[in-house]
């Protein structure tokens, strides 16, 4: 009997194959073998099933990939005027470059679209890992994912990600917006006025829910109309007015931002309205403007360099493998000047 030819190796089978076969993304496939809960216990159980059945072996190249690739960490930042994430980024980059690390820095300028695309041009240039917060526009993040699924870790701060389970490094917003307020309470004011931003994101909803506890703390009624979508000083100077012209106007003003603070103060005095005997204003992260209105601003201090170099430090620990604390919150603090009485 003749001797049978020998059998050519057959093709390595990939996750891309076993999504196809069982008709799931490849993102599913890879977090089902990871055991992940976020995908359920049948699903996983029939991946992982299907996995061994066809002999699936992780690609090492994949594994390994960290190796091959350069010490550089990708960052976004949202808008590089921002003082607050010009502060995060020069913590990351102090910290980044004591450890032998670049860093290659984009800005998504708040656009989902522009995000995305640099997510892209980071897996193509082989980031190792991903410091980001996220533009405002930001509700869908399979971006984020694909990088997980590359095996390039992302720490998020400020803005975070809850629709990917990583780490992340937030001010305490809602303590920093609680003390504000109820500062301003404390000082006299009843009739507070919240400019908020999109209420989507985290901080927007932290930062909402300490000023409603503050206010409830102290009986003050919740008026959904004081309760506005306002984080730009151009857009602040625009409905200010409006608000201020009413027969119970505000009598004190908490922003979301600096920015937005200085705004609602340009538009105190184009109405001759008296900052801060008639109205109170405070912001949120104590950066250059703060400091040069007239009067100067009270507002809350976010920390920002802290949280740039907390944030490299849970990255860090993640390259290389010595994870200790996964997430952290920064403390605020207020700062009170002049808008306050």
């Amino acid at each position: 009997m003749a001797a049978k030819p020998l059998a050519m190796n057959k093709p390595q089978i990939t996750i891309k194959d076993i999504a196809r076969a069982l008709g799931v993304s490849p993102s599913t496939v890879s977090r089902a073998l990871k055991d992940n809960p976020d995908i359920s216990r049948d699903m996983r159980q029939q991946i992982q099933a299907y996995a061994r059945e066809h002999n699936y072996k992780p690609n090492a190249q994949a594994i390994n990939l960290r190796a091959g690739r350069t010490n550089t960490i990708g960052v976004i930042v949202p808008q590089m005027i921002h003082h607050f994430f010009s502060c995060v980024l020069s913590g990351i980059e102090q910290s980044a470059s004591q450890a032998g690390y670049n860093i290659l820095v984009a800005q998504s300028n708040e656009s989902y679209e522009k995000e995305v695309n640099i997510t892209r041009s980071f897996l193509s240039a082989r980031v190792c890992g991903v410091i980001a917060s996220l533009a405002k526009g930001t509700s869908r993040y399979e971006h984020y994912q694909e990088l997980l699924d590359n095996n390039i870790p992302i720490v998020f701060y400020d803005r975070i990600c809850t629709g990917v389970r990583t780490e992340r490094v937030v001010v305490d917003d809602y303590a920093g917006s609680f003390t504000a307020v109820e500062y301003m309470i404390q000082t006299g004011c009843k009739r507070i006025c919240f400019y908020g931003a999109d209420p989507h994101l985290e901080i927007t909803k932290n930062r909402r829910n300490g000023y409603l506890d503050a206010l409830r703390k102290y009986h003050i009624p919740v008026d959904e109309d004081m309760m506005l979508l306002c984080d730009t000083r151009e857009e602040a100077i625009a409905i200010t007015p409006d608000l201020l012209d009413c027969p119970e106007h505000p009598d004190g003003f908490f922003a979301i931002n600096d920015e937005t603070a200085a705004g609602i103060l340009y538009a105190c005095k184009i109405m001759g309205v008296k900052v801060p005997e008639e109205v109170s204003i405070c912001g949120f992260t104590n950066g250059t403007i703060a400091q040069n209105t007239d009067p100067k601003l009270t507002t809350v201090e976010q920390h920002g360099e802290e949280v740039g170099r907390s944030a490299f430090e849970i990255l860090q620990e993640k390259l290389d493998g010595t994870e200790k604390s996964p997430n952290k919150i920064v403390r605020t603090n207020l700062v009170v000047r002049g808008t306050t009485k």
